[in-house]
């Protein structure tokens, strides 16, 4: 298991227009100094988090997934984010997880309600951790870092990473819950946001973050646009886990999708 180089990508979203975003992503991504391990992109970033889903909606395997691929094997990294992809008769807000060799992904379980989400999109029903040079990688989108249930770590991943169009009008909940997960999992949790106002008036200050194990933030990227890196130290995070074990003690459960 070695260090994990992480960068975080934070900026505005043009309104359903995945060729601009996507061409705004990839000037970013070029023109950083190095972006290292691990790509994080903000969730439904090709188009904003848009009702309108067959409209936006892509195919399995179609534009967004072919770049993501192109510019992982091009970066020799992976990069991770949503977005809509119709797969069989149902729209998903898939987070895709692309490696120079293949793509995983993870359909976002819990739907925002408040949004109408869960009335235009279908729900996940599995669990997603990848394995990404050597690290276990949890994966989940915005609505999901309310549920601690879900994102329980059942002793199979070191971080969690969670992906989300969060407004600015509920930011002191992002701020909180991300070290909360952090905390009872003993794992580093990495949180995505995007700025900026979309399409409904909604306005989002940002505040993408990375926790360590023990609740403290090392990447703080406030409202600030670009790309911001840091790194996941894996000897810490043993030497943690070694010298505070307390997932031994932690309640045996099942969790039914």
């Amino acid at each position: 298991m070695q260090n994990l180089k992480t960068t975080l990508v934070q900026c505005r979203l043009a309104w359903e227009s995945a060729i601009d975003n996507r061409h705004q992503f990839e000037s970013m991504l070029l023109a950083h100094p190095e972006p290292g391990d691990l790509v994080v992109l903000p969730e439904m970033f090709t188009t904003g988090f848009s009702m309108n889903a067959l409209a936006n909606a892509e195919l399995p395997g179609g534009e967004t997934e072919q770049w993501m691929q192109s510019l992982a094997t091009k970066l020799n990294c992976a990069i991770t984010g949503s977005i809509a992809v119709k797969d069989g008769e149902v729209v998903f807000n898939r987070m895709l997880f692309a490696t120079p060799d293949r793509i995983t992904h993870y359909d976002k379980r819990h739907l925002f309600r408040m949004a109408g989400e869960h009335q235009r999109y279908a729900a996940g029903d599995r669990r997603v951790i990848v394995d990404w040079r050597g690290w276990r990688l949890k994966l989940e989108v915005c609505y999901d870092l309310r549920f601690p249930v879900f994102s329980r770590n059942r002793g199979d991943y070191d971080a969690l990473i969670n992906v989300a169009n969060w407004p600015s009008k509920r930011a002191h909940h992002w701020r909180a819950l991300l070290p909360a997960r952090a905390i009872e999992n003993s794992a580093y949790v990495i949180g995505v946001n995007r700025i900026g106002e979309d399409a409904n008036g909604l306005s989002y200050v940002g505040d993408s973050e990375v926790i360590d194990f023990t609740g403290e933030r090392l990447l703080v990227c406030g409202d600030a646009e670009g790309c911001h890196t840091t790194t996941l130290d894996a000897e810490k995070l043993i030497d943690y886990r070694s010298a505070f074990p307390v997932h031994r003690d932690a309640d045996d459960f099942i969790i039914e999708l």
